[in-house]
């Protein structure tokens, strides 16, 4: 019989192998425990795979360096990619041997790839956990780190997130008690995606 504790377990296990540190404590442990608090206040009623994939997310990213690939967009992609298919590869032989089936496993492995994104309620939902976990424990360190970035340069990245995400997702996004500049980019996105953004609401899943 498929276990949940298990599996979350194996991916907690796993993550905490991470040689990466903040606070102490290893680095993907620290988002796998953000994405799954997320998941649970905006969607309480999440299934049991919604919530393994959320865990398994960044489920031993630090195995696929970003340093491997070229710099810039292309490279930026094929890294992204190289990575959802790792950790979907992973949180499949978790599952496998806490008694999942092979349609649950392959579902489990289309949310961690974005597969469905825009036609699938769970990979939506996923999506919006992802932006809000991102902006709420990571932007400022993204300001940071690209500081040489100007703001429309920044808000053109933020635009494109919002995109993907669903008016739920932007709800708890801009309720987020943001720092002054990441609220002001964050507005200024919004403005400037106004019109795509209702017209993705208008066939929204969420």
């Amino acid at each position: 019989m498929p276990s949940l504790d298990a599996a979350l377990a194996a991916i907690d296990a796993a993550n905490a192998e991470d040689p990466r540190k903040v606070d102490g404590r290893a680095v993907e442990t620290v988002y796998a425990e953000r994405m799954s608090a997320r998941l649970a206040a905006l969607y309480p009623n999440a299934s049991d795979l919604l919530k393994i994939a959320a865990r398994a997310q960044h489920l031993r990213r630090w195995e696929i360096a970003r340093g491997d690939y070229p710099e810039g967009r292309k490279g930026y992609n094929d890294w992204r990619r190289t990575c959802r298919a790792h950790h979907a590869e992973l949180a499949g032989r978790i599952m496998r041997a806490s008694g999942y089936d092979e349609a649950a496993i392959a579902h489990v492995g289309a949310l961690i790839r974005k597969e469905q994104l825009k036609k699938d309620p769970e990979s939506q939902a996923l999506e919006n956990v992802a932006a809000v976990v991102f902006l709420e424990h990571y932007f400022e360190e993204f300001l940071a780190k690209y500081d040489g970035y100007s703001d429309d340069k920044i808000v053109d990245i933020l635009g494109k997130t919002l995109c993907k995400m669903s008016p739920k997702g932007h709800a708890a996004a801009l309720a987020l008690p943001l720092p002054e500049r990441a609220r002001a980019l964050a507005a200024a996105a919004v403005a400037r995606e106004a019109a795509a953004l209702e017209r993705l609401a208008a066939v929204s899943l969420d």
